[in-house]
């Protein structure tokens, strides 16, 4: 007999859970813009500039679902009112 098992989440997803846990919405901003800060100062090394592209694409990915949920949030929000 086959068992449905529930779907693994992927590891950047895992990931923006645990973040999300951690961190607001301006915190993640914050360490972005020190991410970009450093690469267009090119105070960042080369060995350190991979880690930290992928650290930014978790942030930009975490702040986009932020930001994503508060307008849904939002205009449901304004659907109620408007009833």
């Amino acid at each position: 007999m086959k068992r449905n098992l529930p779907m693994e989440q992927s590891s950047a997803q895992q990931k923006i859970n645990k973040m999300e846990k951690k961190k607001t919405y301006e915190e993640a901003y914050e360490e972005l813009q020190a991410i970009v800060k450093e690469i267009e100062n090119g105070t960042i090394s080369v060995d350190a500039l991979g880690e930290k592209v992928k650290r930014a694409g978790e942030l930009i990915r975490f702040c986009n679902e932020k930001l994503v949920k508060t307008e849904k949030e939002v205009d449901d929000v304004l659907k109620e009112i408007e009833r």
